[in-house]
């Protein structure tokens, strides 16, 4: 089994984003690192997206940004996507599907991280 590691950066797109409206957007920018010793494709992902209150929205589907990304061993890919809130504060975690060099498929978990705008929680 290959060793995956995520790491996620997250942005309060304010430009498009409309308060008044009910509307956040979000960026996200996540690194997958392959720190196994064999290549891995991404084949899927799933999110489970929460705002403040506790509104949930399911995504699902093949690859990640248009792309089922294979990452060599030691080496890492990234992307950006994004995501639209009802309130200024939410979170989302999720999981990658993934499948190694033998054809074994696995599931990489993504930790729950937080969208948040800037300065909103003291």
């Amino acid at each position: 089994m290959s060793t995956i590691r995520i790491e996620v950066k997250t942005h309060y797109l304010a430009a498009q984003s409309a308060p008044d409206n009910g509307q956040y957007v979000f960026a996200y920018t996540i690194t997958i690192h392959n720190d196994g010793a064999a290549e891995v494709q991404l084949l899927n992902r799933a999110w489970k997206i929460t705002d403040a209150d506790h509104k949930i929205t399911r995504v699902a589907g093949d690859g990640v940004v248009g792309e089922q990304p294979k990452i060599a061993a030691g080496e890492s890919y990234s992307y950006t996507s994004g995501t639209v809130l009802a309130t200024p504060i939410g979170s989302m975690e999720g999981h990658y599907g993934m499948v190694d060099v033998n054809g074994t498929k696995f599931t990489v978990e993504i930790p729950s991280f937080r969208l948040a705008v800037p300065n909103i929680l003291h």
